[in-house]
């Protein structure tokens, strides 16, 4: 008899060194770790044609301490007018500081920071205690014509804050962080830009003991990047949470705002709704940076009552009936869920083994009523609300999936899901230790043209041999849903990775998907963007851009391909 326990990696546990580069590209805190269970770890040594031995070497941990020689070119006396307006005490000019600023959590800053390729440094990084502060910096940087780069929490994934034109960080989390008013009688919350998701969250759903509220609330805005992202960030990308077929997009959510742009003040005032011509705040949700410095914003809450919460999951028989019964679900009138997530085939496969189904009698049955393997797509969710709209929301659902010839995995799925969904990309690391890369690209799509696009940008992912390519849809509609590719493979080189994924991105468009649904358009996409939404509609963004920027320093360096340059653009051939 063999009681040899299975082989698994050495996974790094911590404490990541502080300063070091790993601390910038790790997710979550450093003492923060998940890593892949067997079952995950033997897909992929299948995936790859690896082994254990493999496994017992990581390739490079990115444990040195961040250290290069790349001078500060701001002048002196600017360094000094930035020192007199927040204090000396809010200015970092060290390497650590200078390179977090820049690089946020696409993969393609991990590669580069794991590599050692430095670049696109700010020169200084400032941290504005208020308001005034930013006006007082951002009119004294375009009178000198110096860049400025806004920056949250870093958990951006299309380079939208890396520092091209050099210039300052200016990093609003230090100070700007703080919940400036709740108005229970309107049903809202005001908030400086700086401050964290968790943060904002907490103190809302426990409103009675930190806001001397009546009762508890919720915002509703709860992306995966929740554990290391901003309430700007989320703001100026156009996110959305997990559970925004309920609550809606960070667009929906958003009343009122407050901007500082080289040409003066954007305010805008809380109103429910209003018919006062082309919306302000539409113009500047989304801008990422590139028009002003978001400073204020007022955001809807709603009332926070986990104890209604009804969870649910599904497996169908395939993904043509799973995408249908979600269709039927946001067109049937009865009301959305919070949560709904389709995940096609082989996302399904995986998913099944993270969240320790595979091998369990619920799997056996699930096969033995033909539920096949790399067929089978599991569907789940939550509903949330008033009791009795929530429970109703719960067995519409069931009804429409029963229908589509769904069978019912309980809610133990869920829960599994639930708490895991913020920690899943710390497995990132530990796979990127031992050379193998995961990455995502997502888009919106309409429901008619949904199944084509998936089929054709999976041929594209999988033209690539030993690739996993998994997709889901987990944000809603009854025009359409959101679609996500992720892909995990062994890349040799950066530029292969680049190649890759601008085959990915070239498929979704020639297929009809918009370019992003919630990730942003950053530097990252800018090179598909006037493509994507067409050359007179550029033209409007590239007047407000002269209007609110006439020196281009706000997030200058092709942000929203804005000030891109010609030879950089990727039309769809």
């Amino acid at each position: 008899m063999n009681n040899t326990a299975p082989f698994q990696p050495d996974w790094y546990e911590g404490p990541v060194p502080p300063g070091s580069y790993r601390s910038i590209f790790k997710w979550g805190g450093p003492d923060e770790h998940k890593h892949p269970n067997l079952h995950l770890y033997e897909l992929m040594k299948e995936t790859f044609e690896m082994t254990d031995d493999d496994f017992r070497t990581p390739v490079n941990l990115g444990l040195e301490e961040v250290k290069f020689d790349i001078p500060i070119e701001l002048a002196h006396e600017h360094i000094e007018a930035m020192a007199n307006i927040v204090g000396s005490g809010n200015i970092a000019r060290d390497d650590y500081s200078r390179l977090k600023a820049s690089y946020g959590k696409v993969i393609y800053d991990n590669i580069r920071l794991r590599e050692g390729i430095i670049e696109n440094l700010p020169d200084i990084v400032v941290y504005p205690k208020h308001r005034q502060d930013v006006a007082k910096i951002v009119a004294y940087c375009n009178e000198h014509k110096i860049a400025v780069y806004p920056r949250g929490g870093g958990s951006g994934v299309m380079r939208a804050t890396e520092c091209v034109c050099g210039g300052i960080s200016l990093d609003l989390t230090k100070h700007m962080n703080r919940i400036v008013n709740l108005n229970e009688t309107n049903h809202t919350v005001t908030v400086e830009p700086g401050m964290y998701m968790p943060e904002l969250e907490e103190k809302l759903n426990r409103a009675p003991e930190f806001l001397g509220a009546a009762r508890p609330y919720t915002c509703g805005h709860l992306p995966q990047s929740f554990i290391g992202a901003t309430i700007g960030g989320s703001v100026v990308t156009r996110g959305a949470g997990q559970n925004s077929t309920y609550y809606g997009k960070m667009e929906d959510l958003v009343l009122c705002q407050e901007y500082i742009t080289p040409a003066g003040d954007i305010v805008t005032k809380e109103y429910p709704r209003a018919a006062v011509g082309p919306s302000i705040d539409q113009i500047m949700i989304g801008s990422e940076g590139a028009y002003g410095v978001l400073v204020s914003v007022t955001l809807k809450v709603f009332r926070y009552m986990p104890e209604t919460t009804r969870r649910f999951s599904y497996i169908f028989p395939g993904w043509s009936e799973g995408l249908a019964a979600a269709r039927d679900i946001m067109q049937s009138q009865f009301g959305y869920p919070s949560v709904l997530r389709i995940s096609d085939p082989e996302e399904t496969d995986v998913a099944l083994k993270l969240y320790g189904v595979e091998g369990t009698v619920l799997d056996r049955i699930m096969t033995s009523r033909g539920y096949r393997p790399m067929e089978r797509c599991l569907m789940l969710g939550l509903s949330e609300g008033e009791r009795n709209f929530a429970r109703n929301v719960k067995r519409q659902i069931g009804r429409i999936a029963r229908d589509y010839g769904a069978m019912s995995t309980t809610g133990y799925v869920t829960k599994s899901w639930e708490k895991g969904r913020f920690r899943d990309p710390f497995m990132r690391e530990d796979l990127h230790d031992y050379g193998i890369i995961i990455d995502t690209l997502e888009c919106a799509i309409a429901w008619d043209k949904i199944e084509t696009l998936w089929a054709e940008t999976r041929k594209v992912c999988k033209a690539r041999p030993n690739t996993v390519v998994m997709s889901h849809s987990s944000h809603f509609y009854p025009q359409g849903t959101n679609l996500y590719f992720i892909f995990i493979g062994r890349f040799n080189a950066i530029d292969e990775y680049i190649d890759y994924q601008a085959s990915v991105i070239e498929s979704i468009r020639a297929n009809g998907g918009a370019l992003s649904h919630h990730h942003g358009i950053g530097k990252m996409l800018a090179p598909w963007y006037e493509d994507a939404i067409g050359e007179n509609q550029m033209a409007v963004l590239r007047a407000l851009k002269r209007h609110f920027d006439p020196h281009n320093i706000m997030n200058p360096g092709g942000t929203l391909a804005l000030d891109l340059e010609d030879s950089l653009r990727r039309p769809i051939e």
